[in-house]
């Protein structure tokens, strides 16, 4: 059987202030802190220019860097592992996060 991706990966995609404030809005799954929701989806999605303007919306918005995921870790611990994340960890931690 083969299946079908149900979207189309999306490339060089525009995020104007806008577009990255939208990212402060909706609610978390259960189970989720919504902090930590909104600020791990933006850097799944964003560019490191993009998420740069979305940490301080963030921050503005009186939201916390250092929510915790459900296993407990904040976002800026859970990708000083990843290897094409430096800049956004040094973004998160120019902010004020805590590993």
């Amino acid at each position: 059987m083969n299946v079908k991706k149900d979207k189309q990966k999306v490339l060089n995609e525009v995020f104007d202030n806008k577009r990255i404030a939208d990212f402060l809005n909706g609610e978390a799954p259960t189970g989720f802190n919504r902090d930590f929701f909104i600020l791990q989806r933006a850097y799944r999605s964003m560019k490191v220019a993009s998420f740069e303007t979305f940490v301080q919306l963030f921050q503005q918005q009186g939201l916390n860097l250092d929510s915790p995921s459900p296993e407990g870790r904040s976002l800026l611990a859970q990708i000083k592992a990843h290897q094409k994340s430096t800049e956004y960890a040094d973004i998160l931690r120019s902010a004020g996060a805590k590993p």
